[in-house]
This record gives structure tokens, sequence and C-alpha cells, in this order.
């Protein structure tokens, strides 16, 4: 089977048309929708290590489920043309029919045969009544009538048919490797997981553990988009801390292209004078600054650095895990073969108040209490206690909105991003 060498994103896959400054959300994702394309290349494995993969081409099915007609139910099985009217008594064949042990023989019309669940029906038999449905006698069962043809069987190729579309590409979960068992598939081709470097940059940065000092503050973003990485299935590559320095900066960025698919940073992303990310990337000459009309986040870095993606990430963690999940995380799916990611999101009772402005999207933290959803007490997106907090997200659309208690919000829990 020929190998797939995705090719490489164009330098200017994240250029925005002319004249467009303040970006809604959704023509943001429509555009990372339309400019992104697999970047991994891909591999055959087995079944045993295919969980959480991403399957590259469709499966179809070796053998049918189920390969031939079998029982339901543990009880007895008969030719249904071989029944009257009213009450039935049928006498008993010798053997029986076990899962992995067939009845050889046939079944004579009028006759019955022990069969249990899993055993395959045997000639002649095509039936089966329940074994608490019958009483039992010398080699001889008797039960009432009523009982319709094919009862309590299962027909061949009634689930997959042989040769039949089993899987589309896409995540492999725990069913889908039932459901290849089950039809014969012992190997298939997955794209090679999506490597995702993350780098925090900034002086003020130090590790949890280390002694602060005069101005130091914990950096909370890079154990956080690791472990988020981790969680949508990708490969996560700590890339540590870039100092506020442009020539360290650019070896921490060179590295990162030499050992991922993809850069995620946070903080260094204006325009300030300590944004040296934003100037890197205005000197490869592949830099966009998108203006997002969005609440947290707004401003968002996009570019190429070595012929690698770069998402340069608000350095609030709040803003940064938002700008994350509603743009990133769609993005790197489609890079990473899985496909544009939409998350659901489910119409909740509200269990607070606000009063919106027109102008931009909104996500506030959010979990589920009682079958309502209620938000974080404060909105600023400083306080990193909210994060942990939540178990989703309330989105709030464009326009200017009021909410009461009791009227219906979108909520999209942390799970529908993949976390």
């Amino acid at each position: 089977m020929p190998k797939l060498t995705p090719p490489t994103l164009r330098d200017d896959c994240f250029a925005l048309p002319a004249g467009v400054d303040w970006v809604p959300v959704d023509q943001a994702l429509a555009f990372l929708k339309e400019n992104m394309q697999v970047v991994t290349e891909t591999e055959s494995i087995g079944l045993a290590h295919a969980n959480g993969r991403i399957l590259a081409r469709q499966l179809a099915a070796r053998v049918a489920n189920p390969p031939r007609a079998n029982s339901a139910v543990d009880g007895y099985g008969f030719a249904f043309s071989s029944l009257g009217d009213g009450d039935q008594v049928l006498p008993l064949v010798s053997g029986r029919s076990a899962a992995g042990t067939p009845f050889s023989g046939s079944v004579p019309s009028g006759y019955a045969i022990r069969i249990l669940t899993g055993g395959v029906l045997p000639e002649g038999v095509d039936t089966v009544i329940l074994q608490e449905d019958v009483t039992i006698g010398e080699r001889e069962i008797a039960f009432h009538s009523g009982l319709k043809t094919r009862a309590n069987t299962r027909q061949p190729s009634e689930d997959v048919g042989e040769g039949g579309v089993v899987l589309e590409k896409g995540r492999i979960r725990a069913g889908d490797l039932a459901l290849c068992a089950a039809v014969g598939i012992a190997e298939m081709q997955v794209y090679k997981p999506l490597r995702v470097a993350v780098l925090s940059t900034g002086d003020e940065l130090i590790e949890a553990g280390e002694t602060p000092h005069e101005g130091s503050i914990f950096d909370a973003n890079r154990p956080m988009l690791l472990a988020a990485v981790e969680n949508f299935g990708y490969t996560p590559i700590d890339m540590g801390r870039a100092r506020d320095d442009r020539a360290h900066l650019r070896q921490c960025l060179d590295k990162a292209a030499e050992s991922a698919d993809v850069i995620l940073t946070s903080g260094g992303a204006s325009a300030g004078d300590e944004d040296h990310l934003s100037a890197l990337l205005n000197e490869e000459g592949a830099m966009q600054m998108w203006r997002i009309a969005v609440k947290p986040g707004r401003p968002l870095a996009l570019g190429m650095w070595k012929g690698k993606p770069v998402f340069g990430l608000p350095g609030n963690p709040v803003a940064a895990l938002v700008c994350t999940l509603i743009f990133a995380r769609p993005a790197m799916g489609v890079m990473a073969g899985e496909g544009w990611l939409e998350p659901q999101g489910f119409e909740m009772p509200a269990n607070f108040e606000k009063r919106k402005k027109a102008g931009r999207r909104e996500y506030l933290r959010a979990r589920i209490r009682d079958g309502k959803v209620e938000v974080f007490p404060s909105e600023g997106s400083g306080r990193i206690s909210g994060l942990s907090w939540a178990d989703g997200l309330v989105e709030l659309s464009d326009e200017a909105q009021v909410i009461a208690p009791g009227d219906n919000v979108r909520y999209i829990p942390y799970c529908s991003f993949g976390l």
C-alpha cells in the first residue's frame, strides 16, 4: 500500500483577505477550516495499538457479522414450518449446538435440538424458543403457541456484510475496535500522532516549585496546554520557557520546528516592546495578527516558522485555553487527519443573569448543576480558578443578549473538545 506523504502548509495559509480588521468568530473558523490540511504521515498498526488513533483509510469487513445464523438465547431450535396449531410437543434429537461447537448433523422436520447462545443454527432449524418458555420431558419439550418465525435468532450479515464499510476515516474508539475484531480486521492505516510543541514566553515566568521573586509568576499555561494536547490524542512536546530575548526565542522556535508539526506559544503575541514572537514572525514574512471579536481572547498571532504553523495564544491562561479550544483545536484536528471538530453543545436553562453587548462572541466558564447551567461568579480573565471550577463553556452569540434565569443558553462541555 503506497505511503501517504502530506503536503506542507502554504506560508500564507493564515492571511485573511485584504481589508479585514476585526474578525468575527465564525469567519475566523471558516477561514481556518478552508486553509488547514493534513500534515502527518501514515503508518500501519495492529488492532491492539489502535485505540485513540486516527484512521487514515476506510475499513471494509473481511467477513460478515454474524458469519452464520446463530441463536440469540439459550433454548431449543426447530423448523417453524413444522409447527401445527395450538400447543406444541416436539421430540429432541441427540446432541446440541453451542458457540464454538456446532451440531454436525441436520434436524428433521418436527424435531427440536438443544441450542445455546451463539450456537450456529443447524440445517433444519430457523427458529429458537427460550428455555424458560418450555417444559422439558423425557427427550421432548412442550410449549405454547404464539412464537414467530426466526424468533430469537441472528441472521447472517444482519449487522455487517462481507466487504461492507465498517469504519470511515477519523478517531478510533473502543467500540470501533470491537467492530473491527468482529469482522476480522487485524491491521489498519492510521495517521501518525500530531506532534505539538508548547512554548511559554516571558522573563516573569518561573516553574511551580521554584522560589518566587519580585515580579515573578508561576507558568500556568504550559502545564495546561501540554495536558490539553495529550487529551486531544496528540503528542505534546515541552519546549520550556523562552526569555524575553529575541535570539533566545528564535532558538526555541527553531528547536520546536525541528521536532513538531505545529507550535503553540503563549504570551508575546501582541505589539508591545517585549512581544518578540510577533516581531520574529513578521521577520519571517509569515505573520498574521487576527483581532478576533471574542471574549476572552481577541489577539491571536498566527504564522509559519520553518514551514510549521504557529498559534500565538494570549498570555492570560483563561484566554489561552479558550483560544486553544475554539480555534487551535479544530485546526489541529484537520492537520492530524481527524477532520474539523464541531464541538457539540446543548441548550440548557440558565441559572444566572447576564446583560451582553453586541459585537463580540463571549465564552463563560460554566458547569451543570441540578439540570441548570451556572457560570463562574467573575468574568475576569485573571481568575484561573474558574478554569478548574468549570466543566465547560457557555457560548453567547455576537448579538446583544439579556439572559434571565430559566432562559436557554448554549452549553459546550469540555469533553466536546476532547478534554
